[in-house]
């Protein structure tokens, strides 16, 4: 469940922008409020979110994986493209692509299994010398995906990657990828999910 203030801090808008959207999405069926103010999906509004979800993701895999875009340009072209895009083509992008699981940053696409791993913990919360493989980049507000994703990209942080937690930093952490030091400020730090070691 979700509040409106906190949606508003999320999406990097004023609050009462929030509450209007959320009296539409009520209105039509999409989400219901609580007396508490909490915010949930509808079951159709579920499915609406899970459809949008999945033409962003498997648009973000075909522009990284076929067109060599890096993650923050598909994530901007992906947001662009999805909304023009037919049912027909994107299946057909995905038959393309194998129907692959997730999506570049690791991050299950609706309707597909989640790949088979260890239980999955926070890079922050690996002990320094402990090293793991990184399994999926949380999702982030909008307005701090390009930074998350140009800064992860720079440095090779991405599903599959083995990375080693170094010391703490000054509002940071350490973390050493392919034989590379680097300190992740704490924000980039938490977003990076790894294999339990």
């Amino acid at each position: 469940m979700a509040r409106p203030g906190r949606l508003a801090e999320w999406l990097g808008v004023a609050a009462p922008t929030v509450t209007v959207s959320l009296q539409r999405l009520a209105r039509d069926g999409w989400v219901s409020v609580a007396p508490d103010r909490s915010v949930e999906l509808t079951a159709p509004g579920g499915q609406a979110a899970a459809a949008i979800v999945r033409r962003h993701r498997i648009l973000e895999r075909w522009l990284t994986d076929v067109l060599g875009l890096d993650w923050a340009a598909a994530d901007r072209e992906a947001q662009s493209l999805a909304h023009g895009m037919s049912d027909l083509v994107l299946d057909r992008l995905d038959g393309l692509l194998g129907h692959p699981a997730t999506c570049p940053h690791g991050n299950v696409i609706p309707g597909r299994r989640p790949p088979a791993g260890r239980p999955l913990v926070r890079l922050v919360d690996l002990e320094p010398g402990q090293r793991a493989p990184v399994a999926r980049i949380s999702e982030v507000a909008e307005h701090e995906a390009p930074q998350l994703l140009a800064v992860l990209g720079e440095l090779a942080i991405r599903p599959g990657a083995v990375v080693e937690a170094g010391a703490p930093h000054d509002g940071g952490h350490g973390v050493l990828i392919d034989e590379r030091e680097a300190v992740l400020d704490d924000a980039v730090a938490r977003a990076v999910w790894v294999q339990q070691p």
